[in-house]
């Protein structure tokens, strides 16, 4: 994520149940624009000014973008902000994308993350699934209810509390599925053939990041590093990890980044240069074709052998890090495809009131060109899990990143073959 003075441009999906800070909320208007509350079509116009000049596609979706603001904003009047609300929901709708989304004061709020890094609710990240328009669980943040309760990435729910989600908007269902800690929601969960019911209690919840340890092992220690989301304070929290273990002397690394949903782009970016000496981190490729690319520079903390693990809930950040890492030659990815999420979204506080708007920008490639939205990414060394390790994984926290666990399991193996080929090679690297 790369924060301006226009707002700040995120690499997660919907980051639907914490919040996100955002340039330009809670402006304070100055008497020149105190007539923006005076008429909601104003808002309508603003928000259909910032898609024209910044939506990442523009064909618009096929739509005369034009003919929609001759719709929207010439022909109509709204006597309320609640009908502006509907109408910019309805115009945004024409794009079909899922990303692309207005948000009402209250939403707003809901999104912005403040400093402490906390959120209330139960720990899910959803969006609408873009080929079924179903409400879809993009991954549960690890240690939260949602997890707790056996919430998966890609499960789709079909109820909140009893209320049917067929045509329901995001916010709508976040509105819903947020609470107060200590109460309770519902959700019914469609995975395959089978529809259960999973009642949640709401939570405040701190997040860490980063959790790390030293593995020690007969023909040297390792370390294991899992990366739960990326958020601000995650590179820091990676460097002191990584920092730490290069003290101990580890002779390699995995990095578990299996059901983190992705978060800030800066923060994989830098995460990206702890590991990689030189290339390619990822390009960005805007509506002109214009392509920004961020690179390595130079200053890794360590060169040792290196095993990521994926799976169906790595998304966003998570695939641009294990992208460049793949690519680079830098790391073996195990486990099982990614989720293939490779949009930009810039988020935007709104001058007509505290509203706000996220709206796709840009897409993403990994090093070598690759356009992972929807594809995603497929690891070098495949490990399913079955449905009865899963759930076992989930009943008991403690054997994830443990032999117990068949992707870190594989993720050892490989990592101790990569150490002995380096030191038969004689070509260890010292840590810097």
């Amino acid at each position: 994520m790369v924060i301006t003075k226009r707002g700040l441009v995120l690499g997660a999906t919907a980051v639907v149940l914490s919040t996100v800070a955002v340039t330009g909320a809670g402006l304070h208007l100055s008497q020149s624009q105190a007539f923006f509350r005076e008429s909601p079509k104003e808002l309508v116009d603003e928000v259909w000014q910032i898609i024209d000049r910044e939506y990442v596609d523009a064909t618009f979706n096929q739509v005369d973008w034009e003919a929609i603001r001759t719709d929207y904003v010439k022909n109509r009047s709204y006597n309320s902000k609640e009908d502006a609300y509907k109408a910019i929901r309805e115009m945004l709708e024409t794009l079909e994308d899922p990303y692309t989304r207005f948000m009402d004061p209250q939403e707003f709020k809901n999104m912005q993350i403040d400093t402490s890094g906390e959120l209330t609710g139960v720990g899910i990240q959803i969006a609408l699934d873009e080929e079924t328009k179903k409400l879809m669980v993009i991954s549960p943040i690890e240690d939260t209810p949602a997890f707790e309760a056996g919430i998966l990435a890609k499960d789709v729910i079909t109820k909140i509390d009893g209320q049917s989600t067929e045509g329901m908007d995001v916010n709508d269902a976040v509105l819903l599925i947020r609470g107060k800690p200590g109460t309770q929601v519902t959700l019914t969960i469609e995975r395959g053939e089978e529809e259960v019911d999973y009642t949640i209690t709401r939570a405040r919840i701190e997040i860490h990041p980063v959790r790390y340890s030293y593995r020690p092992n007969p023909e040297g220690g390792i370390g294991y590093i899992r990366l739960n989301t990326f958020s601000a304070i995650a590179a820091q929290e990676m460097r002191e990890a990584i920092k730490d273990l290069e003290k101990k002397q580890v002779k390699g690394y995995v990095l578990d980044l299996r059901s983190n949903p992705g978060g800030l782009l800066y923060s994989s970016i830098e995460i990206s240069r702890m590991w990689l000496n030189d290339g390619t981190i990822v390009s960005t490729v805007n509506r002109q074709g214009k392509s920004k690319s961020e690179a390595a520079n130079n200053r890794p903390l360590t060169e040792k052998p290196l095993v990521v693990l994926v799976d169906g809930g790595s998304a966003s950040a998570s695939e641009i890090l294990s992208g460049a890492l793949q690519d680079n030659q830098r790391a073996t990815l195990v486990g099982t495809q990614t989720f293939g999420k490779g949009l930009v979204q810039s988020v935007k506080g709104l001058q007509w009131d505290e509203s706000g708007l996220a709206v796709t920008i840009a897409k993403y490639l990994t090093p070598s060109g690759r356009d992972i939205n929807k594809a995603g990414i497929s690891p070098d060394v495949v490990v399913e899990l079955t449905e009865a390790q899963r759930k076992e994984l989930q009943r008991d926290r403690t054997q994830v990143g443990t032999k117990a666990d068949p992707q870190y399991a594989k993720a050892f193996e490989v990592l101790q073959q990569e150490i002995a080929q380096q030191e038969d090679s004689g070509a260890v690297s010292s840590s810097r």
